[in-house]
């Protein structure tokens, strides 16, 4: 005989899990490295400034744009993000499904708003990590600007 609440569990491990290996996976291919170097090479035209920008002010700018904008583990993130939005969506769930069927259906409703919830959480962290390359990109590109290059 199966046991909901054993289903119910090993379901939302299997989410979890699902969750953290997306948030692993996307955080490690947008690559916080990548992205600098996406900008660095991309700030080679000088405006008063003659040639290639050196490495030190590759670095200087690297280092005033995460001043400004602050330094984040993309995959820790999306992570944390999925793993939230698992838990708040397994118990709502849990107790949507537990008043729609009188209890009896709180393990599958737990299961159903832990996937969903999830999802959720993946996106929303993706979201605020697109955004805060954004803002660095900007802070890397002022930077560049004011020693005489521009992209």
């Amino acid at each position: 005989m199966w046991n909901p609440w054993k289903i119910a569990t090993i379901g939302l491990s299997a989410v979890v899990g699902t969750a953290l290996l997306a948030g692993l996976v996307v955080g490690n291919w947008n690559g916080r490295e990548t992205d600098r170097q996406a900008v660095a090479t991309g700030a080679r035209v000088p405006t008063q400034a003659s040639g290639v920008p050196t490495q030190t002010t590759i670095a200087d700018c690297n280092a005033v744009a995460v001043a400004q904008v602050g330094g984040r583990d993309k995959t820790t993130e999306v992570v944390k993000d999925a793993a939230i939005g698992a838990l708040i969506g397994a118990g709502v769930g849990a107790a949507g499904g537990a008043a729609a069927s009188g209890g009896k259906g709180a393990g599958k409703g737990a299961a159903i708003g832990g996937i969903v919830g999830a999802g959720g959480g993946t996106l929303y962290g993706l979201n605020e990590n697109k955004k805060h390359d954004e803002a660095y990109r900007a802070a890397y590109a002022r930077c560049m600007a004011s020693r005489g290059y521009r992209s």
